[in-house]
């Protein structure tokens, strides 16, 4: 058994579900999908959703590599995953309006009432810190789960997602890698950039985002909503880079954590517009039966992070951590 230096421990359970894939991750048997009544955003179902995913990127530390496809974990997974997708459907108002769901992005609310309008304005260096321990789940990993629909893709559409990867994985320079520099912008916070470090405690809202990611990719049948999430997250990083960079100057912190989103400020205003008219404009020409799930991973991406960031200001506002 072959296991990579950097995969991380195995997490504490949060409940029935991700205690028994814990427990078969150890060494047991497979659980046999029964979701009960449990919570399609809660704890225990994103947590298990979670540790299925992780065996798709670096695993976990003293697991067997096997379980990556095991045919008892994968149904588990499959059952996980209709119950979140369905949640999320639920949840969003759907349609196939691709022009409407994006123009909707770009309208902020006067004043801003967001997590980077409240760095920028109000908060203090601890839930700065808190902020980067939790988004360390996504941007530690930030640009892998968009490269599996790049084989899904075709023409002007796979060209141009290769051309904006290309940027994230740093231009094929190791040390510019988006997910480089957020680990050397966590080193320079004082906190650990080690992989995964803090998945115990990232609530379960952090991790749906994560997770949506992984599902949407790992599928070719959700490869119009990745492309929809894709170009939600490049649309929107640039204005709210720019606030958590004049966050860290006010704030007096290093140079290293600044420079993660001077980064993002002009490139993902050029990814915007390369994963608009090129991404999703080929896709759409190619296959306008997408456009609805394209819609859907815009929205579901809207959703789960207004969810994340009430979370986030909730907790701060009330004087209490973010973490759990």
């Amino acid at each position: 058994m072959t296991m990579s230096p950097t995969s991380p421990p195995l997490p504490a359970s949060r409940g029935p579900l991700s205690a028994a894939v814990v427990a078969c991750l150890q060494g047991g048997s497979a659980p046999p999908a029964t979701l009960g009544g449990a919570d399609p955003l809660g704890e225990d179902v994103q947590l298990a959703l979670h540790l299925c995913y992780e065996l798709h990127y670096r695993g976990f530390a003293g697991v067997d590599p096997e379980w990556e496809w095991d045919p008892d974990l994968l149904r588990l997974r499959a059952e996980l995953e209709a119950v979140f997708l369905a949640e999320l459907a639920g949840q969003v108002k759907g349609g196939s309006d691709v022009t409407e769901a994006l123009d909707a992005l770009l309208v902020e609310p006067v004043p801003g009432t967001g997590v980077s309008h409240y760095l920028r304005d109000e908060g203090e260096w601890p839930q700065m810190q808190e902020y980067f321990a939790l988004r360390s789940i996504y941007h530690l990993k930030e640009a892998d789960p968009h490269a599996w629909v790049i084989p899904r893709l075709q023409g002007r559409a796979k060209a141009a997602l290769v051309a904006v990867e290309y940027d994230e994985f740093g231009g094929g320079r190791a040390e510019r890698m988006h997910s480089r520099l957020f680990a050397d912008l966590l080193a320079a916070a004082g906190l650990s950039p080690d992989y995964l470090h803090y998945l115990e405690q990232a609530p379960a809202c952090v991790l749906a985002t994560v997770n949506m990611m992984s599902l949407f990719g790992l599928h070719r049948r959700w490869r119009g909503a990745l492309v929809g999430h894709f170009a939600a997250a490049e649309i929107t990083t640039a204005p709210s880079a720019q606030r958590m960079d004049e966050a860290l100057a006010r704030l007096g912190a290093d140079p290293a954590c600044r420079l993660f989103y001077t980064e993002h400020i002009e490139a993902d205003a050029v990814h915007e517009q390369v994963m608009r008219h090129e991404v999703v404009a080929d896709l759409l020409d190619r296959e306008p039966d997408l456009a609805a799930d394209v819609v859907f991973g815009i929205q579901a991406t809207d959703l789960l992070e207004e969810r994340l960031g009430a979370h986030l200001l909730d907790s701060w506002r009330a004087g209490r951590s973010a973490l759990l």
